[in-house]
């Protein structure tokens, strides 16, 4: 038998040049958009061929950034406190034994750029740079199942406030702006930290975003 290496087709191109920031589920900011951008021997207009019918569609990925020789059986997940271990299997973090990600995405457009064709996508959780293994559509009979449970990882619920210092908002171009505003708000900081004081900075659409949270109030403090 010959063995067929796993390889990517395409990769990702976001406003996100780190990992911080990144929202921590796919389709929890619909305002985000990103490219899918093919390797040249994917770049097919029939390997495209009726996709514009779906509406979402699932990114097979990889955790690029989080790539090791060795895995552990357990993990610590952010949601409970960083303290907490769990089966790697109970959960979604990058530190798998083989760093693959799955994230479902809104179709927005098939384009023609540069590169070729690429799929303008919306709500991805992608990093710039994320190699793409593969490309399914999401087909809502088989893959929605509104009465699964969500383990130690439920609906977050609410969000922060978001508030700009006066003129911060205007350095960021105006179509970014509804992104970084939904970014913010589903609270971008690791599950512990909790200091008032503390000054964050955040890398997002080529700007560093900075900003602090007290209480359930977030505050841009400038964008530079």
């Amino acid at each position: 038998m010959t063995e067929h290496m796993i390889r990517p087709i395409a990769h990702m191109r976001s406003d996100f040049a780190g990992k911080f920031g990144i929202p921590r589920q796919a389709g929890v900011v619909e305002e985000l958009e990103s490219y899918v951008v093919f390797e040249p021997e994917y770049r097919k207009a029939e390997a495209l061929r009726g996709i514009e019918g779906f509406s979402h569609l699932w990114l097979i990925w990889q955790f690029s950034e989080n790539l090791r020789r060795d895995w552990s059986p357990t993990v610590r997940p952010p949601r409970l406190g960083g303290n907490t271990r769990m089966g790697v299997f109970a959960t979604r973090s990058p530190f798998r034994p083989n760093a693959l990600g799955l994230s479902c995405v809104k179709l927005l457009a098939v384009e023609e750029g540069p590169e070729g064709l690429m799929l303008k996508v919306g709500g991805a959780d992608l990093m710039d740079g994320t190699p793409i293994f593969d490309i399914k559509p999401y087909i809502p009979y088989a893959d929605c199942k509104p009465e699964a449970s969500c383990g130690f990882a439920p609906d977050p619920g609410a969000t922060l406030r978001v508030n700009y210092a006066p003129g911060a908002a205007e350095t960021l171009p105006s179509e970014k702006r509804a992104a970084l505003t939904g970014i913010l708000a589903n609270d971008p900081r690791p599950r512990y930290q909790h200091q008032p004081e503390r000054l964050y900075a955040l890398d997002f659409a080529g700007h560093t975003v900075r900003f602090t949270v007290d209480g359930d109030e977030l505050t841009v403090t400038g964008i530079e």
